[in-house]
């Protein structure tokens, strides 16, 4: 571990040192803490206890975060549209877990209009994939006509939800993905769900900023234990959604 224009340069070969504290983290940009490293789960596992998550380019670095303020969602304060409800009970999407999480992550990779590339890389897509074979990352997919419509992923620890990426090929599918996803944590006991960085998007599902002080307390709270054994099963039915 070495200094890098004032960032910590952590040993891709060695996973035990440990992260400086999120509070050294960067201004401008926001939340850039750290670089190098590896993306093997002990790594990995360790960044998001501590609030801290990966975003980079290829060609550079692997790039740490830890933003100011933090965008979550507590389930509790879930906002669903009068619109978004409709959809939902009317069974338009069916909506599983953990079906096909290797497809969700693919499409999510997938360049959005107007971009030139992706954030996810190989490397990244091979390294959560892992993770959901360990049984720490996980999916919900939206499925209509039998295709795959739309869905998202993220890393559960303790009763928290640490949402990475969605992506959506229908009108509402992710959303629908993600309100389902949202009242399953809920019923096992999950206590917040990590959006990292606020957008339109997510605030219109009730997504809000918190400063990262109290994230990290939220964290320190809930993220104790191992959370629900692999894989996981949809166990509520769409009436119990909106």
């Amino acid at each position: 571990m070495f200094l890098v224009n004032n960032l910590i340069w952590l040993d891709p070969d060695d996973d035990t040192t440990p992260f400086p504290s999120v509070d050294r983290a960067m201004r401008e940009p926001d939340g850039l803490l750290a670089l190098g490293g590896s993306l093997r789960p002990k790594r990995l596992l360790a960044a998001y206890r501590r609030g801290i998550f990966p975003w980079y380019n290829a060609g550079q670095p692997i790039l740490w975060w830890s933003p100011n303020p933090r965008a979550v969602l507590f389930p509790d304060r879930m906002h669903i549209s009068r619109s978004l409800r409709k959809t939902v009970r009317n069974g338009e999407y069916h909506i599983t877990l953990d079906s096909a999480f290797p497809a969700v992550i693919q499409h999510c990779a997938e360049p959005r209009p107007g971009t030139p590339g992706t954030w996810l890389t190989a490397e990244m897509i091979d390294a959560y994939t892992l993770l959901h074979q360990l049984g720490y990352a996980h999916s919900a997919e939206a499925w209509w006509d039998g295709q795959l419509v739309g869905g998202l992923y993220g890393i559960a620890l303790g009763n928290v939800f640490f949402g990475e990426s969605m992506f959506s090929r229908r009108s509402d599918a992710s959303k629908a993905a993600f309100v389902h996803l949202v009242r399953q944590l809920q019923t096992w006991g999950y206590a917040l769900i990590d959006c990292q960085v606020a957008s339109p998007h997510l605030r219109t599902l009730g997504a809000e900023e918190i400063l990262r002080t109290q994230f990290v307390t939220e964290l320190n709270r809930h993220c104790a234990s191992e959370g629900q054994p692999v894989p996981w099963r949809m166990e509520i039915h769409s009436d119990d959604v909106a």
